[in-house]
C-alpha cells in the first residue's frame, strides 16, 4: 500500500481528537500507514468508531453535524404529529439508525427496528431516464411495514442454502445461498418481477468519496478489458431525479446515487415515507392509501433537517488503520497485491477540492474502491438492471473500516445482502471478473490466507 506523507498536519492528527486513542507513535522517517483518511481520519478503536465528526471542524460546522446527528437519531412517528411526524404511510424503518447502527451497517433481517435489509422491486424494461422500470401499487422498493390503517405492501421472506466450498487443502467452508420472496402481498403483484436485496452499508467516508474528481473514476475504466487482464470495470451514469440531470454514479450498491443529497433524500423518501424538498413524492404514491390530507405536505422533512443530515453523513470520520507494524499484516498486505484484489479495491486516491471542509479538500485517501461497476459472477447475481448496471454487476466497496464492523454493530456480516458472515466467506463469493483474484486466494496455504484476511481486519 502506498504510503501518506506527513507534513504540517500531523499535529493536528495526533494531538486533536480528544474524544480518540492515539496509536504508535509516528515513525522517524514521517509515514503513516494508519491514516486512512488523511485530515479526515480518527484514532478511536472502540464500537464509536464509525461515530466521529472530522476533526478541526470550525464551531459553526460542528453545530450544524451535531444536529444532522439528532436528526440522524430521530425517530419518525405518524401525522399529524408536530415533531418527526411524516412517517409513512408505507415504511421500512422508522429511523436512520436503527439501519445503520453506530453508523455503522445493518443486520440481514426485515420487518422490524432492528432491520438493515430492504428489497427493491421492478420488471422488466427501464423508465424514461433509463432506470429501473417500477410497478403499480408497489413502485421501486417494498416497503414491509405500514402506520396504522395502513397496509404493507408485502412481508419478505428468506431463506438460505448452504454451499459447502472446499479448499485445495481439504477445509471446507459453509457459504450461505440466500433466496428472497414477498410474503402475502397487499395486492397481486400485476407483472413479472424481479427482487434485489441491499444491506445498509457503513457511511464513514462519503463526503470524501463525493469528493474524488470523475476522471480519476473514469481512468480506471477499461472497456472491452484492453489489457487483458479479465476485469473491465464501467462507471454507471444516473439519472439525479433532483437537479434533473444524468451524472456519474458514486453511491449505492449498483453506484445508482448521483450525490450524497439524492442518496439521503431517497432513504427518507423510500424506507421511511418521509417527503423532502429533494424527494416530494410519497412512497405510497399510486397506491389507494396515498390519499390523506397529510400527503399534500410536499417535504415532510425540514429542507434545513435534510441538509444537516447530509453535513453530518458528509462529516464523518474514517477510523485509522491499526496494527500496520505486525509482521503478518505487513505479509498480508503484500498477498492483497498478489492476488491482485487492489485491481479493483484500489488502495489510493486524491479528493478534489472542497472549499467549505477543508479536511475533506486534497486528501491523499486509502479508500480501497475504484468506484466502478464489475461482473461479480452469477453466484453474487440480483439480476436486476439498475441503469447501467446489470443483472451481474455491484459497485466495489471501499474497504476502510472493514475490520471494525464487529466491534461497531455487534454483529458483521458483508457482501450486498450480508450472506457473508466473515470477510473469508465474503471472499469465497466472488466471481466473475474477481473469480481470478479468489481462486488464487484459495490456492494460498491457511497461514497466507489468515494473514491476508488479518491485512483486511487492519483497515
Amino acid at each position: 500500500m502506498k504510503k501518506l506523507y506527513i507534513i504540517s498536519c500531523i499535529a493536528i492528527l495526533v494531538t486533536g481528537l480528544s474524544m480518540c486513542h492515539k496509536a504508535d507513535i509516528l515513525p522517524d522517517d514521517g509515514y503513516d500507514d494508519r491514516l486512512s483518511a488523511g485530515l479526515a481520519t480518527n484514532f478511536d478503536a472502540s464500537s464509536h468508531a464509525f461515530t466521529h465528526a472530522i476533526d478541526g471542524l470550525s464551531a459553526r460546522d460542528q453545530r450544524v453535524h451535531d444536529l444532522g446527528d439528532q436528526t440522524f437519531e430521530s425517530k419518525f412517528v405518524a401525522p399529524p404529529a408536530p415533531v418527526f411526524g411524516g412517517l409513512g404511510p408505507i415504511f421500512n424503518n422508522v429511523s436512520c439508525i436503527n439501519c445503520h447502527r453506530n453508523d455503522g451497517g445493518g443486520l440481514p433481517i426485515t420487518g422490524s427496528a432492528t432491520a438493515g435489509l430492504l428489497i427493491r422491486i421492478s420488471q422488466a424494461g427501464t423508465d424514461a431516464q433509463g432506470g429501473p422500470l417500477g410497478i403499480a401499487g408497489f413502485g421501486l422498493q417494498v416497503q414491509d411495514q405500514a402506520i396504522l390503517g395502513a397496509k404493507p405492501e408485502a412481508g419478505i421472506g428468506i431463506s438460505y442454502t448452504e454451499i459447502p466450498f472446499t479448499y485445495p487443502d481439504g477445509t471446507v467452508v459453509n457459504l450461505r445461498h440466500p433466496e428472497y420472496q414477498l410474503l402475502n402481498p397487499y395486492i397481486p403483484v400485476p407483472v413479472p418481477y424481479m427482487l434485489s436485496p441491499r444491506l445498509a452499508p457503513r457511511l464513514v467516508g462519503m463526503g470524501l468519496l463525493e469528493k474524488i474528481p470523475e476522471r480519476t473514476i473514469l481512468s480506471f475504466v477499461d472497456a472491452g478489458d484492453q489489457n487483458g487482464d479479465g476485469i473491465s470495470g464501467k462507471a454507471n451514469y444516473v439519472y439525479d431525479s433532483y437537479t434533473r440531470r444524468t451524472e456519474i454514479g458514486r453511491f449505492g450498491l449498483k453506484a445508482n446515487a448521483p450525490t450524497l443529497l439524492l442518496q439521503i433524500a431517497l432513504a427518507y423518501q423510500q424506507d421511511m415515507g418521509v417527503t423532502t424538498y429533494a424527494t416530494p413524492d410519497e412512497s405510497s404514491l399510486g397506491q389507494e392509501q396515498y390519499h390523506s390530507a397529510t400527503d399534500n405536505v410536499k417535504s415532510e422533512l425540514a429542507d434545513t433537517m435534510l441538509n444537516y443530515v447530509t453535513f453530518y453523513v458528509k462529516t464523518l470520520a474514517v477510523p485509522a488503520r491499526r496494527n500496520v507494524t505486525d509482521p503478518d499484516v505487513k505479509a498480508g498486505s503484500v498477498l492483497f497485491n498478489q492476488v491482485n484484489c487492489a485491481a479493483c479495491h484500489r488502495p489510493t486516491m486524491m479528493t478534489g477540492s472542497e472549499p467549505n471542509v477543508p479536511q475533506l479538500s486534497g486528501q491523499r485517501i486509502h479508500l480501497y474502491t475504484d468506484l466502478l461497476l464489475h461482473d461479480m459472477g452469477e453466484g453474487l447475481a440480483d439480476n436486476r438492471p439498475d441503469f447501467l448496471a446489470t443483472g451481474r454487476d455491484w459497485r466495489t466497496q471501499p474497504l476502510w473500516g472493514l475490520g471494525m464492523m464487529q466491534k461497531t454493530t455487534g454483529a458483521a456480516y458483508f457482501l450486498h445482502d450480508g450472506r457473508a458472515k466473515s470477510i473469508e466467506e465474503a471472499i469465497l463469493w466472488h466471481g466473475g471478473e474477481a473469480q481470478k483474484s479468489r481462486d488464487a486466494f484459495a490456492q494460498l496455504t491457511a497461514g497466507q490466507r489468515a494473514q491476508l484476511i488479518k491485512f483486511l481486519n487492519s483497515l
